[in-house]
């Protein structure tokens, strides 16, 4: 019952477009509910760009994030598109949204709010319209308290939310994660 709640939920998301944000705790499948939302909603044939943000090194961000322009910094040899402008038209899912430091999350609420970004050593703003969906394993609202997250970017963000149960509360779905896990590694 907890998991069809769930569906519904990603269904409701899927329908609007609406940023949204996942709950659960590491393993839950928030990943898989931000590509059902994305897959479930009118950007689904546009890409889907999945972005780890607790895995990028702090130097690297805004280039990620952004892009660069070719001598922009020692070692941008070429221009770069980033990720913002890679989800054009589709869905950019930022999972650990809570790990992108506060300089940051300046830059990506301009982008969020108004669709517009500038690579790294340009001038010139790009447009990239994408949906955003986030997850995280953190508390938003008690970061914004501890200010380590902007309150205007969390509100944001957090437009719709959905909670994903941990699987030590959803008892029978363990034997359809078993038999999925060997029909894919091939165990009969």
């Amino acid at each position: 019952p907890q998991i069809t709640a769930v569906f519904d939920l990603i269904a409701k998301a899927a329908a609007v477009d609406d940023n949204v944000v996942v709950y659960g705790e590491s393993g839950t499948g928030k990943e898989l509910a931000a590509r059902a939302i994305h897959d479930g909603s009118s950007r689904y044939q546009q890409p889907f760009v999945a972005v780890n943000c607790g895995a990028i090194p702090e130097q690297l961000l805004e280039s990620e994030f952004f892009g660069h322009t070719k001598g922009a910094f020692s070692g941008a040899h070429a221009n770069k598109e980033g990720y913002i402008g890679a989800a054009h038209n589709g869905t950019l899912f930022l999972d650990e949204i809570g790990e992108l430091p506060i300089h940051l999350q300046v830059k990506l609420l301009r982008a969020i709010e108004n669709k517009m970004y500038t690579p790294v050593g340009s001038n010139t703003p790009k447009v990239s319209s994408f949906r955003l969906v986030a997850a995280t394993n953190q508390d938003l609202s008690k970061m914004v308290l501890e200010k380590k997250l902007r309150s205007d970017f969390y509100y944001r963000v957090h437009v719709l939310s959905i909670t994903l149960p941990p699987l030590r509360e959803r008892h029978g779905d363990i034997p359809l994660l078993v038999e999925a896990y060997m029909e894919r590694k091939g165990i009969s």
